[in-house]
């Protein structure tokens, strides 16, 4: 098992600080965040993130985030890139900047489900991954595909709905435990056997529900926060010990964007607790 942190979640470090710091803290790899995004006066985890490469100039910025990866001693776990699959231009681009920087794997973005009605967006998402699939297989990549509240993949039931039937070798999922307690909760070990060999990498998040005061009919209503890997919700580390007895070795990718703990406090906490669930697993 390897260790990664997708840089979403490290929005204060420039790219060199943030390979810097997490290889001196010891971790395996880095995920890149890439996207353009909005400024702002202060660095946020989907705006003014200062660990984020710009999808404007993309292919010009590649030498650079090499060197800096691999200066550091990291490898690259994929990257987290948020191209649709119905971007057909920007995809393409970004399997090509996969294969440039040997980083395997990248996300390609599937449709909300807000957006349209599902069987529809449903049927034309699966093309579109066909078509995707085939140009991963050209880049000698892999697509992978997000578990992601609100969006027509939010179980591992509807993703491999999606995916069944195309390359493994070229398409995959990405079961996020954190995305999963607020929507697509199912058995995370039954999750993986249905997966199989679409299992392809995994993120790690935790959140917790929390009651808003009740309305004047005595009726609560919910939403849902980012918590500490400790004190969410889920249990990573069941979820851990559920790989491990699963038999996946690929990486594990921390996102976390609670913000109870400093940046660099955060960050080394959660490989120490990953590593000792790891180790308690496998013992």
């Amino acid at each position: 098992m390897r260790f990664s942190v997708f840089t979403a979640s490290t929005p204060e470090w420039t790219p060199a600080e943030a390979a810097q710091n997490l290889a001196a803290q010891g971790w395996d790899g880095v995920e890149w965040r890439v996207i353009d995004q909005d400024a702002v006066p202060e660095p946020g985890f989907w705006a003014g993130n200062r660990a984020t490469w710009p999808l404007t100039g993309l292919e010009e910025s590649l030498p650079e985030i090499a060197s800096i990866t691999r200066d550091a001693g990291l490898a690259f776990s994929g990257l987290g890139g948020y191209a649709s699959c119905d971007n057909h231009v920007d995809v393409e681009r970004m399997l090509a900047a996969t294969a440039t920087l040997g980083a395997e794997r990248v996300r390609v973005t599937m449709p909300r489900t807000d957006s349209g009605e599902y069987r529809a967006l449903f049927a034309a998402s699966r093309a579109d991954l066909e078509w995707v699939a085939a140009r991963a297989e050209h880049h000698g990549v892999k697509a992978l595909v997000e578990l992601h509240h609100e969006t027509i993949t939010a179980s591992a039931s509807a993703a491999f709905r999606l995916v069944e039937g195309l390359d493994p070798e070229h398409v995959g999922v990405i079961h996020d435990l954190g995305n999963l307690v607020i929507e697509g909760q199912e058995r995370a070990a039954s999750a993986f056997e249905l997966l199989g060999p679409y299992l392809a990498h995994v993120h790690i998040k935790n959140v917790n529900w929390i009651a808003g005061p009740a309305d004047s009919d005595g009726v609560v209503s919910w939403h849902h926060d980012w918590a500490p890997l400790r004190t969410g919700q889920a249990d990573v580390r069941a979820y851990v010990a559920d790989l491990v007895a699963h038999g996946y070795d690929g990486w594990i990718t921390l996102e976390d964007f609670s913000t109870e703990l400093p940046l660099a406090e955060r960050t080394a906490d959660n490989l120490a607790f990953v590593k000792d669930a790891y180790a308690r697993a496998s013992a």
